[in-house]
């Protein structure tokens, strides 16, 4: 017996669980909720999540050419939540070649998987792989790679001994008389760094807006500090004759403004020309 959907309901998918489920998870889970209740304002996001892992095509199967390219046992149906917009073809996207590596689903293959695929590509070995698709290997493995020759390779401690106890998968590749080993090992998720965890939900959607938007009722909520009915145009930052002073007499530095007995000013600061007469 297969085993149950790894998902209890369809509006649980998601674009980390879709990867772990197969074409009939994806049906079991869309029938069943379909029967409980309509999802249709759902159904387009979900669909777009399915696109991830699987091909997904709309068909007629009133259409008998569609109906045999579709129903043939390649594909697995449902139908939309309206019916009137036909139905639902999916199939898994099997990754058998370099080419069919993505940014998204390249975190979703094992190291192992990944060194096979390069095995694939015409044993040409890392320097025969299109910069392009080296960016995309690059973005979820630590890549390294060595040339020695085929008696050296295995030598008890050398690179690849110690390569393989620190983790690393490994592919060689024989060159001639010369061995290419390529050590692939799965970098660490590194987690998202957000401002509010609460603000977006797992696939990156705004749960909410950062900015609340304060009613009449949610005055009580605003610190007793601040004046409730006064708006931002009609408060006066300018400061006012005393503090005007105040800024001016502490930029004349000490001893720069004096009083002599009679109560006349000096500027001690001013210099004297010492060729006047008295």
């Amino acid at each position: 017996m297969r085993q149950e959907a790894a998902i209890e309901s369809i509006l649980d998918l998601n674009s980390t669980n879709v990867w772990k489920l197969t074409e009939q998870d994806i049906q079991k889970a869309w029938d069943a909720e379909k029967e409980e209740g309509s999802f249709a304002t759902s159904e387009d996001k979900l669909l777009n999540i399915i696109r991830l892992s699987f091909d997904v095509v709309h068909y007629n199967p009133a259409d008998p050419r569609e109906k045999l390219k579709y129903e043939n046992g390649e594909w697995v149906t449902f139908q939309h939540c309206n019916e009137k917009k036909g139905w639902v073809a999916i199939r898994k996207k099997y990754i058998t070649r370099l080419s069919d590596l993505s940014y998204e689903n390249i975190r979703h293959i094992t190291a192992a998987t990944l060194l096979e695929l390069i095995d694939r590509n015409f044993g040409g070995g890392w320097d025969s792989i299109a910069l392009s698709m080296k960016d995309i290997i690059l973005s979820a493995f630590d890549i390294s790679t060595t040339t020695l020759p085929a008696s050296r390779i295995h030598a008890p401690g050398g690179t690849l001994e110690r390569k393989v106890a620190q983790g690393f998968e490994v592919l060689e590749i024989a060159k001639g008389t010369w061995i290419e080993a390529i050590f692939a090992k799965k970098k660490e998720p590194v987690a998202r760094v957000r401002m509010n965890e609460d603000m977006y939900d797992e696939n990156g959607n705004l749960r909410k807006s950062p900015l609340k938007n304060f009613t009449d009722d949610d005055d009580e909520d605003l610190p007793e500090d601040v004046d409730q009915n006064t708006d931002d145009d009609d408060i006066d930052n300018s400061p006012d004759d005393d503090q005007m002073d105040e800024i001016y007499y502490s930029s004349i530095s000490e001893g720069v403004k004096s009083r002599d007995d009679d109560g006349d000013d000096e500027f001690a600061g001013l210099s004297i020309d010492e060729g006047e007469e008295e």
